[in-house]
């Protein structure tokens, strides 16, 4: 005996039904959700709280050079950038 179209689509809902509550609430609903937040406000406590986003345009040899002087620079290509504004504005 063949089911009805309904009859199986009943079916296949239980079965889905049934996988749902098998699962455990996933992490980001549970007790991850807090670490999650604990993560953010990490990150928010490492980051500078004077640090500005500033967005220029460079010639592309200029571009270049600052990106190979800021290879070897501790704080990369925003370190360099500092430097070179804090001497030419100082």
């Amino acid at each position: 005996m063949s089911l009805k179209k309904t009859d199986l689509a009943k079916n296949m809902a239980l079965k889905l039904d049934g996988r749902m509550k098998a699962t455990g609430v996933p992490s980001r609903f549970a007790k991850g959700a807090a670490e999650i937040a604990s993560q953010r406000e990490q990150r928010r406590r490492e980051a500078s709280p004077r640090a500005v986003a500033i967005t220029c345009k460079l010639p592309p040899e200029l571009a270049k050079r600052l990106r190979e002087r800021a290879l070897n620079h501790d704080g990369g290509v925003s370190g360099v950038m500092a430097e070179a504004l804090t001497q030419w504005l100082g």
